[in-house]
């Protein structure tokens, strides 16, 4: 009975908040958004669905409650809802209506960024692998064919999620079109068609864009409000959107960073509270409205991260934690910087208004050390191989994500050079079946000295698809395997079969468990099971392993690699459950590794050489 009458009152205070199936107005004033005829100001956070578990985004909200909050912003990921052409997928931790409808229950307004493009340090900017096979496709253009593909794509996120609109009686306030579109272009006309298409889904409220200052004239489009990243200087903020928006606001911080994300190899990013409690008092006393990028980062599992990469960097594919030194950490933790933004937001609210007392950490546990015992070779279980005279890509495969073999047989009694020309993005070199090095794209790397005994040698080249880039013009160019050709000795190698594992159903591997002994350096496949009385959040600690990806339960937790800075990978207690629990790892370069310990705590700031 009194938890009948509790979900009552919960009930009575979500249709109080946004009153339910009763539209709000949501517009422009001269200085400030007025909701409903009256100024609102927008404090925001970032976070993504599918960086959390499903089951833990009520958690997460709470949390931004608990921090002032009180709207959330969250990108729509195209690769996630349309993993193959016109294959449309909204359900489970994709189900972001679901999300936004949990926002409202929780009290939280939302801010949309449903654009095809959404960078996050997300594979491929979020677009699907498949528009690399539609010939003469180019994103982010007026090009017919990535229309066409897009207007098919934004029909399908207006079906789910326009209906929820502050007008139409939801919980979401605006809509950004296109993403920090000033950096890549400035075509207007191609902004224009973007306004039109998110109409014509069903996005009839306020449509806004965002871009970083140097860059915000090219990506505005004149009518919407022109929306500002990374700025946080009061005066700066509203001269640079003044001047675009007919001398006035409101005024809009986008993306309002209080640090920053990692990539292999190098230190973990952090950034004191100290340096950004100033700078948010600042913001929120003169009335702007901010989105911080990340509120809560959390964790881009699978096969999901995105990578860096210019003219003037190397490749820096990113990594799986997502924590982003943010004020909530990568568990869902509050941390000192959440308590310290906390308090200025306090000092901003309404009069009477009080927030709601933080909730405690979450329950961690610490699982004795878990041995793998069934262990898969690679080479004793590859699937049927496809056979061409040329290496084929991942695109050219109709594989999105993960790892293709490359297979070929060559005369040998002699040494020379092996060369991968345009390797994307990893590759681990066996001469019959036996590892004699890698290549790493991140430096440079694409040629390998190698002796090759007498006889018919097979040739084996292990090609990981390290993330996709997400951001810049090499947009353009982000196909993965072997995307050219193989040399050696200056000659070309031809005559090839390709064994896709884009690992997407681990059971395969697993039921041929056995079938052969590993031999030395061979890729591996190990599963174990592990016993749990209680289940609590954790770590996994892997600086023992070499380079691969873990599942629990079925659940891809994401990359480990022993460079570093990340060594452990979080495991949620959602994932998990009280009796027998299983374990598995695709492991590329220490197949010796037998057993993984875990810890209470994350190690995100270790590199090793």
């Amino acid at each position: 009975m009194k938890k009948n009458i509790l979900l009552a009152v919960m009930l009575c205070v979500s249709m109080l908040a946004f009153g339910q199936k009763k539209s709000h107005e949501f517009k422009l004033g001269e200085n400030d958004f007025l909701l409903d005829g009256k100024p609102f100001q927008i404090i925001s956070g970032e976070l993504h669905y599918p960086r959390v578990p499903k089951e833990a985004w009520r958690d997460r909200m709470k949390m931004a409650k608990a921090m002032g909050l009180n709207t959330i912003g969250t990108y729509v990921f195209w690769n996630l809802h349309e993993p193959q052409k016109d294959k449309f997928d909204f359900s489970g931790n994709n189900n972001v209506a679901e999300f936004v409808r949990i926002a409202a229950e929780e009290g939280l307004w939302v801010i949309l960024r449903p654009s095809p493009y959404v960078c996050a340090e997300w594979e491929f900017g979020g677009y699907p692998y498949w528009l690399q096979n539609e010939k003469g496709l180019i994103v982010r253009s007026r090009e017919k064919q990535y229309l066409n593909e897009y207007r098919k794509y934004i029909t399908e996120v207006g079906k789910q999620l326009a209906p929820l609109q502050v007008n139409h009686g939801g919980n979401v306030l605006m809509v950004q079109i296109e993403n920090e579109y000033g950096s890549y272009g400035s075509d207007k006309e191609y902004l224009e068609i973007n306004r039109k298409m998110f109409i014509e889904a069903g996005f009839d409220g306020l449509l806004y864009t965002c871009d970083p200052e140097a860059d915000i004239k090219d990506g505005h489009l004149p009518g919407l409000l022109p929306a500002i990243n990374g700025q946080d200087k009061p005066a700066i903020v509203k001269s640079k959107i003044a001047a675009l928006h007919h001398g006035k606001g409101p005024y809009f911080i986008a993306e309002w960073y209080p640090a920053w994300f990692d990539w292999w190899g190098t230190a973990h990013h952090t950034v004191p509270a100290e340096k950004y409690t100033g700078k948010l008092d600042s913001v929120l006393a003169a009335g702007i409205s901010i989105n911080m990028y990340m509120f809560h980062g959390g964790s881009t599992r699978g096969f999901m991260n995105g990578a860096n990469y210019k003219d003037i960097s190397p490749y820096e594919p990113q990594t799986s934690s997502y924590d982003y030194d943010a004020p909530l950490n990568e568990a869902g933790n509050a941390t000192e910087k959440f308590r310290q933004f906390r308090a200025v937001i306090e000092k901003h609210l309404p009069e009477g208004q009080v927030l709601p007392a933080i909730p405690a950490d979450k329950k961690t546990i610490v699982i004795p050390s878990v041995a793998l015992n069934k262990s898969t070779g690679l080479f004793s279980a590859l699937p049927s191989a496809v056979k061409n005279v040329k290496p084929l890509s991942f695109e050219d495969l109709k594989q999105d994500y993960g790892y293709v073999l490359y297979s070929t047989t060559i005369k040998g009694g002699k040494s020379g050079m092996l060369k991968l020309n345009e390797l994307r993005d990893y590759a681990v070199i066996f001469l019959n079946k036996k590892k004699v090095g890698v290549l790493d794209r991140r430096l440079t790397q694409d040629s390998l000295q190698i002796t090759l005994p007498q006889g018919d040698v097979q040739l084996d080249i292990l090609v990981e698809n390290m993330g996709r880039v997400n951001f810049g013009k090499y947009l353009l160019e982000n196909k993965k395997g072997i995307t050219e050709n193989v040399l050696f000795d200056g000659r070309i190698v031809s005559n090839w079969a390709m064994y896709s594992l884009p690992f997407n159903d681990i059971s395969y591997f697993k039921n041929k468990a056995g079938a052969s002994p590993v031999n030395t350096g061979q890729p591996t496949v190990k599963s174990g099971q592990f016993e749990l009385e209680a289940i609590g959040d954790t770590y996994l600690d892997m600086r023992t392993w070499g380079k691969g990806i873990v599942w629990v339960n079925g659940h891809n937790l994401g990359k480990y690699w022993s460079i570093g800075p990340q060594q452990t990978l979080y495991l949620p207690a959602e994932w998990l459950k009280k009796g027998k629990n299983e374990i598995t790892v695709f492991e590329l370069l220490k197949p010796e590794a037998k057993t993984i310990s875990t810890r209470s705590g994350p190690i995100l700031n270790e590199l090793k050489n």
